[in-house]
């Protein structure tokens, strides 16, 4: 994790594409992962002594137009750009976020009306700051429960809990990536890079993607210990008063498998509650 975040951005990118997909001939062996720096110098229309200077930091201000052609060539989403042109320093700073997050009591209020629908208030680390009873009881009980980053990567039980996990832990990676971004330098997500690089390689391995973009599973698969298979709709929103934090709401279709299951999962936490 060296280098300047651009150039470091550029290069990750850079190795997620190959010369077929963007339609370029292939002559005799390739002894690099991706695209060439030529490749993506003469697909942008700068020299190759431009980027490559771009890539080892000492080119820091690229143009509006240079950085939309780099978006095109390298086949970024519209949060992929807006992350390119943060690195870049294209883009307004937000406010410095709060050392100590909290969630909103009025939010955990609302929360708690949702009796049928799981629901988490999450810190730009993806820590769990509030949860209403029946999100507590979907994702409680893993040893890094208040962090659900350390939970996919470090918890043994999440690639079960977890039937899709590559697809979650990608996810959630990328998302990790957006908030770096978004806040260079911020203390509670590099706590959480740092110790995640260290200690889970496959972390390490899609951190090095630079794979940058907000949350986008719009359903997600679980295998709970109590009530078994889940699948549940994703809907993700800003929380306007906390820049950085997101509520997050787990619901099932009425009628369906799953929401039987929650309701039973219900059932059995209110149980444990007053038992």
């Amino acid at each position: 994790m060296t280098g300047s975040p651009l150039g470091d951005y550029l290069r990750g990118r850079r190795a997620q594409l190959t010369p077929e997909a963007l339609g370029l001939p292939v002559y005799g062996r390739r002894r690099v992962v991706g695209l060439r720096r030529e490749e993506v110098a003469m697909l942008t229309g700068v020299s190759v002594d431009y980027y490559v200077r771009l890539e080892q930091g000492r080119e820091v201000r690229p143009s509006p137009q240079v950085l939309d052609s780099l978006g095109e060539v390298l086949r970024l989403d519209d949060d992929g750009r807006q992350h390119l042109y943060r690195l870049a320093g294209l883009s307004p700073r937000p406010a410095a976020p709060a050392a100590a997050e909290e969630a909103d009591s009025a939010l955990l209020e609302l929360m708690l009306s949702w009796r049928d629908s799981p629901a988490l208030v999450l810190g730009r680390a993806f820590d769990v700051l509030a949860s209403n009873p029946l999100g507590e009881a979907l994702f409680g009980g893993f040893s890094f429960s208040r962090n659900l980053t350390r939970t996919v990567f470090l918890d043994p039980g999440a690639r079960t809990f977890y039937p899709d996990w590559h697809l979650v832990a990608e996810n959630t990676v990328a998302g990790l990536r957006l908030a770096d971004g978004l806040t260079p330098g911020d203390q509670v997500v590099r706590a959480v890079v740092d110790e995640l690089y260290v200690k889970s390689p496959d972390f390490a391995r899609m951190w090095a993607q630079h794979d940058a973009r907000g949350k986008r599973l719009t359903s997600k698969r679980f295998l709970h210990p109590e009530v078994g298979h889940l699948e549940l709709r994703v809907h993700v929103f800003d929380v306007r008063g906390a820049p950085g934090q997101e509520l997050v709401v787990y619901h099932a279709p009425a009628g369906s498998p799953a929401a039987e299951s929650l309701a039973l999962l219900g059932t059995i936490a209110a149980t444990r509650a007053v038992g």
